[in-house]
């Protein structure tokens, strides 16, 4: 069997003019996994990330921990983030009165896109990309990593949307797994697969070994 371990980008520039950079925190997750890993004696033969400036920026610190040699790293635009904005964009523009006021609190916004996911899901909105779109270009994703040479491991860097697109896939879930889980995942989390000839498995979920101690629990972000 192959595997392969997605990792979502470190913590974003929320609230910043340019969300897609990481903040100096998101940086020192993505190279204390990558030290992590390096420490534990692991590797990867291949490392994928999207092409979306936050995913390459993550790479790029996991790499350096991992002293791994960044121009291995392979752009691959199916597993970038769905459009967050344009979806919740769309839903204001049915629900105006759902918009979070300037200012708000995190929580509201995050309210926000939960609902206007949920619509997205069920075709009551229209946003740039649909979602039989998101949802086929994410399978093609999975295909193209899952078809990796027996005993190889792969290394994913994603966000969290594509990520819980990726798992619902893989369980055969209902749709709304992607919204429930899409809220819960952490910043440089990883989750591990397993692909075979009998499809692709899901091995574990959501974990941060580089940030689970005592003097780092604290860096333990979600946005």
């Amino acid at each position: 069997m192959a595997e392969f371990y997605t990792v979502r980008h470190g913590q974003a520039s929320f609230g910043a003019a340019d969300y897609d950079k990481l903040s100096d925190l998101g940086w020192r997750q993505a190279r204390w996994l990558g030290e992590h890993w390096r420490m534990a004696g692991m590797g990867f033969d291949r490392v994928v990330c999207g092409d979306l400036l936050r995913h390459r920026e993550t790479a790029q610190g996991i790499c350096e921990g991992l002293d791994l040699d960044v121009s291995r790293l392979e752009l691959v635009p199916q597993v970038n983030e769905f459009d967050f904005h344009s979806v919740m964009r769309s839903y204001g523009e049915r629900d105006p009165g759902s918009v979070p006021a300037d200012g708000a609190p995190r929580s509201d916004y995050y309210r926000f896109l939960k609902k206007a996911m949920i619509a997205w899901a069920g075709g009551e909105i229209s946003p740039a990309e649909s979602w039989p779109v998101f949802e086929q270009r994410i399978e093609e994703a999975l295909g193209m990593i899952g078809d990796s040479p027996r005993g190889s491991r792969t290394l994913v860097v994603s966000s969290g949307g594509a990520i819980s697109m990726m798992v619902r896939q893989v369980l055969g879930a209902h749709a709304e797994t992607v919204t429930r889980l899409n809220m819960q995942i952490k910043n440089t989390s990883v989750s591990r697969f397993f692909s075979g000839s009998g499809g692709i498995s899901l091995h574990s979920f959501n974990h941060v070994p580089h940030l689970e101690n005592e003097e780092r629990q604290e860096f333990i972000t979600y946005s």
